[in-house]
C-alpha cells in the first residue's frame, strides 16, 4: 500500500464485516490526521489470517494497527446449511475451538510486533441469542480467551463487546444479526476513533 509523502500516520485496521461498516466513519474522524485503510476484504477467522496477514501488511510502516478475530472462529458452518454462509449452529462444526483460536491469536500477535506498530486488540461484539451460526454466549468464551493472549503480550484491547451490545439493542440490522444499521456503525466507530486518538497522541 503506497500513501502521499506527507508525514501523516499510518494507520491499519484488520477485521470482519463490522469493521469494514465502522472504518468509514473513522477514517472520516481522523481526516487530516492520519491514513486509516482496512486490510482488503474480509479478514475472516484467524485461519485467514494467517495465510494472508503477511500480504496485507505489505511492506508499509504502520504506526497503529487495530485488529480483531473472531466472530468467523465461532461460527458453525454446514455444507447442507440453506442459511447464507452455511451457518448452523445445530449441525454444523465449529471454524476454531477457543483453544484452537488463542493458538492461532498466539501466532497472529507474535507477527503483528514484529512491525513496531502500535497494537491494539478489539473485542469481538456482541452475538444476539437467534444466530443461525452462533451460540449465544460464545462471543464472551472467546473474548476470554482473547485477553489472556492479548495480557501476556500487554498489548491494548478495546472492549468493543460491551459497547456493541448496548449498540445492538437499538442498531441491530435485525434481531438476530450480528451485523448493524448505518447508525450502529457509527456509534461503533467512535471507541475505536477514541483509541486511536489517544494512540496517535502519545
Amino acid at each position: 500500500m503506497s500513501f502521499q509523502s506527507d508525514n501523516l500516520p499510518n494507520v491499519l485496521i484488520i477485521g470482519d464485516s463490522i469493521s469494514i461498516g465502522y472504518t468509514p466513519y473513522v477514517k472520516k474522524a481522523l481526516e487530516g490526521k492520519a491514513h486509516v485503510v482496512h486490510n482488503p476484504g474480509n479478514a475472516g477467522d484467524t485461519g485467514r489470517g494467517l495465510k494472508r496477514l503477511d500480504n496485507w501488511l505489505d511492506d508499509t510502516q504502520w504506526d497503529i494497527i487495530h485488529f480483531n478475530w473472531g466472530l468467523w472462529d465461532l461460527c458453525y458452518r454446514h455444507p447442507d446449511a440453506e442459511v447464507y454462509g452455511n451457518r448452523d449452529k445445530v449441525n454444523g462444526s465449529v471454524t476454531f475451538t477457543p483453544e484452537e483460536y488463542g493458538e492461532n491469536l498466539e501466532k497472529l500477535v507474535l507477527r503483528l510486533k514484529k512491525t513496531g506498530a502500535k497494537l491494539i486488540f478489539a473485542t469481538t461484539t456482541y452475538v444476539p441469542r437467534g444466530e443461525a451460526g452462533r451460540k449465544f454466549g460464545d462471543d464472551k468464551r472467546y473474548n476470554k480467551v482473547a485477553v489472556q493472549v492479548m495480557k501476556e503480550h500487554d498489548i491494548q484491547i478495546n472492549r468493543l463487546n460491551k459497547i456493541s451490545h448496548k449498540i445492538h439493542r437499538k442498531h441491530a440490522k435485525s434481531e438476530n444479526d450480528v451485523h448493524f444499521t448505518d447508525k450502529g456503525y457509527k456509534q461503533l466507530a467512535e471507541p475505536v476513533v477514541d483509541v486511536i486518538r489517544e494512540n496517535l497522541e502519545n
